[in-house]
């Protein structure tokens, strides 16, 4: 039996309090463990999964990047520009790496999956903070205490 080992465990520290983020964030999350897990060190295996699953990968991220952009540009968030530039850079580091590999380069799953762990803790941390911290303080709080934002809330 294979026991499954996390690189990174979700922590209500990474919460920004939205649903919808929070579930991608976890997402995220998961996805690395899931890689880190298949980081065998056996080449062959490391690149079959790879290719398997490298643009699904991609796919989630450039999902979650446009729900967060489409949530700035909607609540008028002034760190739009700069948290875009963040997210394209990234994409394009990841579009790298992936040339990277798939030219047989010395980069393994391994080292991947842990460019991906500390790219997506410190973008939670620091980046998505500062969007979270405003989005806490435009919205407004319903009668069942959770937060709400509301086309009153931006203009």
């Amino acid at each position: 039996m294979v026991v499954e080992q996390e690189l990174v465990t979700w922590n209500n520290k990474f919460a920004s309090g939205i649903k919808l983020i929070d579930e991608q964030h976890k997402g995220l999350v998961d996805l690395v463990n899931e890689m880190f897990n298949h980081a065998t060190g056996n080449d062959l295996q490391e690149h079959n999964y790879f290719n398997r699953v490298i643009q699904e990968a991609v796919n989630y991220v450039k999902v979650h990047f446009a729900t967060e952009e489409k949530l700035m540009l909607a609540t008028k968030f002034e760190g739009y520009a700069e948290h875009k530039k963040e997210h394209d850079s990234f994409i394009m580091k990841v579009v790298e790496n992936i040339k990277d590999y798939e030219a047989g380069k010395r980069l393994t799953l391994s080292s991947f999956t842990r460019f991906l762990k500390d790219w997506v803790l410190s973008h939670i941390a620091m980046m998505d903070k500062k969007y979270f911290d405003y989005f806490r303080k435009i919205a407004t709080r319903k009668e069942d205490g959770k937060l709400s934002i509301t086309s009153e809330d931006i203009k």
